[in-house]
């Protein structure tokens, strides 16, 4: 980038948002910038791949998940941890790769924000070279809280003071909403600098574009199924046009894909495990994605409501997610409120035949 050409970086872009609450310590801005730093560093891993010696798994490790840990994601989750313990504006942490909440250690002050993410999402397309990324969230912390909780944490994403994620991909991004809007920032590797290149990011209302993993099919519910058989029919069909299907395994590409183009994301419950409710994390993933999607302009859904008044009972809770386009998250939404009517064709099984089926 030229010098003589002016653009404007991430540091600029928060004291400009910062200008608008005149009382405002800086303690939010210095937040998000050393957040923006983890990011930076993380990249920095991710792009020299094997040649850092960084690809495969992390020994026999399994984090809190049950998942395998892949080298990259316990440093990621390192880099978080370390960048961002000791600047005496966070209260606590929470990560996807830890089964409890990290306490700040008592050689830092302790400020009014709590940190959640996900260090790494999509750590199992690194060794194939498939862009990942990292996904956060900022809360405010009770006042006047000395050890943080788990309960502290268990705030619905409507009460979210930021989210953002980084995607490692041809060239590193930053996409960060602090509540007016969603905004892109791409890394320059000279100046070592997150530069807005994508301002008021805008998700388009109507698409022709879905992703969801299709292998997982039997397992659907009926107004998924609906949905999704409803959309491979094309042109000939109810829908009448032709939809393109989509799947990379990693959300933070999902995500970002969506927000540059359009399209919708569904990884909804199913009966695989009927015991979960999902598989993404609400806290980590669902949430802060959903934020985004909602400042640009988008929806976020469990498929049966909005995904932002939702609850959280636990630190690690799972949930399905819908998100993207606007008219086809309703009408995902309206499916699974006004679901068809089962066809018998057996007649025992009529309302007037020798059994009936379950209410």
């Amino acid at each position: 980038m030229p010098l003589t050409q002016h653009r404007t970086t991430l540091t600029q872009f928060l004291i400009e948002e910062r200008r608008r609450y005149p009382h405002a310590s800086g303690d939010f801005n210095s937040l998000i910038l050393n957040v923006a730093l983890a990011c930076k560093s993380i990249a920095r891993a991710v792009a020299f791949g094997a040649l850092g010696g960084v690809l495969g798994q992390a020994g026999d490790a399994v984090n809190v998940q049950g998942e395998t840990q892949q080298k990259l994601d316990v440093l990621s989750n390192n880099a978080f941890l370390r960048l961002n313990e000791w600047g005496g504006y966070l209260a606590g942490m929470a990560s996807e790769e830890m089964e409890s909440v990290y306490q700040i250690p008592g050689t830092y002050p302790k400020g009014k924000y709590l940190l959640v993410f996900d260090p790494l999402d999509g750590s199992s397309n690194i060794d194939v070279n498939v862009s990942v990324g990292s996904i956060f969230s900022v809360l405010r912390a009770p006042d006047g809280v000395s050890d943080v909780t788990e309960q502290d944490f268990l705030q619905p994403g409507s009460e979210q003071v930021a989210a953002g994620y980084a995607i490692y991909g041809p060239t590193t991004m930053l996409v960060l909403t602090v509540g007016t809007g969603a905004n892109g920032f791409t890394l320059d590797p000279n100046l070592g600098e997150f530069i807005l290149t994508h301002p008021a990011l805008q998700i388009p209302p109507d698409t022709q574009e879905f992703a969801i993993n299709a292998s997982n099919s039997r397992f659907w519910e009926a107004p998924v199924k609906r949905y999704v058989d409803e959309c491979l029919a094309g042109k000939s069909g109810v829908r009448e046009k032709d939809f393109n299907m989509r799947w990379i395994a990693s959300m933070v590409a999902e995500a970002h894909r969506i927000l540059m183009r359009g399209g919708v994301f569904l990884y909804p419950r199913d009966t695989k495990h009927p015991a979960k409710h999902g598989r993404l994390r609400l806290l980590y993933e669902a949430n802060p994605i959903g934020f985004i999607m909602e400042q640009a302009g988008g929806r976020a859904s469990t498929g049966r409501e909005s995904v932002l008044q939702v609850q959280p009972a636990s630190l690690h809770q799972r949930i399905g997610l819908v998100f993207g386009s606007r008219n086809e998250v309703d009408r995902i939404e309206y499916y699974h409120q006004h679901p068809e009517p089962i066809e018998l064709d057996n007649p025992l099984f009529h309302e007037r035949g020798l059994f009936r089926l379950p209410a």
